[in-house]
């Protein structure tokens, strides 16, 4: 899904007139392909990544520590949150008849883990890719703290809803319906 999006993203903003289309196939194939997000994000938009893509990338010691620092806190987050948490949260639902309480254990207990589990991935891919010479957007930014339905939205998996934002289809609903598109 994020190399469909990203492809997208390209496809979209060129029609647009955002960016214009890349004549090098390797830069757009890096791109649409660069491994360290392409299974588990951020969603990045052309307009960011080929300009990094395309220029000439040297190394300093700021990203190497930066970018060991965040492939090691999303290890932490993984390993000893996320896969540490999802045990207590599987035993509380195979429970046949757990407790409200055990429930809202449960439940929050979930919360922590999913948001554990996707910000570690998202914090290793930007780390990788920070030690190639890529600086990836920030994904997750405190979710559990928004003060609203739209804040959590602005802060959590934000380059997947900055792209639901920013490139959804505005065909209304009842013309879906005649035009037999849904």
């Amino acid at each position: 899904s994020f190399y469909t999006f990203q492809s997208l993203s390209y496809t979209i903003d060129i029609h647009a007139g955002r960016i214009v289309a890349r004549r090098n196939f390797v830069d757009f194939a890096v791109f649409v392909s660069l491994f360290t997000q392409l299974v588990a994000g951020p969603i990045e938009r052309a307009s960011r990544l080929l300009p990094q893509i395309e220029k000439d990338r040297h190394l300093t010691m700021a990203q190497i520590e930066s970018g060991v620092g965040l492939i090691v806190w999303g290890y932490v987050k993984k390993l000893f949150i996320a896969d540490q948490v999802v045990i207590w949260v599987d035993r509380i639902f195979e429970l046949p008849h757990p407790s409200w309480i055990l429930l809202a254990a449960g439940a929050l207990a979930f919360a922590i883990q999913i948001l554990a589990d996707f910000s570690a991935y998202t914090d290793i891919a930007r780390g990788v890719a920070r030690l190639l010479g890529f600086d990836l957007v920030e994904n997750f930014k405190a979710p559990y703290l928004a003060t609203s339905p739209s804040d959590f939205w602005r802060r959590w998996h934000i380059s997947f809803s900055s792209w639901i934002r920013d490139y959804h289809i505005s065909i209304p609903y009842h013309n879906r319906l005649h035009t037999g598109r849904l």
